[in-house]
């Protein structure tokens, strides 16, 4: 069984019912189980993985539809793993 881990830690400002709606549309997208824990979604697929790369789109994918694009941005983790993290806010003198 192959896993990949989403660390949502720092989306959860958003509020948890966009984490909700997160792990419902990757279960859509995928038709596999994505788990919601403390800080991470785990994806789990028993039949092929779901490439990092295609995990990645569909990220994206939800930020923009959630026109949260702006604010956040996906970066690789430690093995197997992404993380949603918030742009540096950029001031304007």
């Amino acid at each position: 069984m192959a896993e990949t881990k989403v660390n949502i830690a720092q989306l959860k400002d958003e509020g948890s019912d966009l984490i909700k709606e997160l792990a419902d549309f990757l279960k859509e997208q995928t038709k596999v189980e994505a788990n919601i824990l403390t800080d991470d979604i785990i994806v789990k697929s028993e039949e092929k993985p779901i490439s990092r790369t295609y995990l990645r789109v569909l990220l994206r994918k939800f930020l923009h539809k959630q026109e949260l694009k702006e604010y956040y941005r996906i970066i690789g983790g430690k093995e197997n793993a992404l993380v949603i993290r918030k742009k540096p806010i950029k001031e304007e003198e």
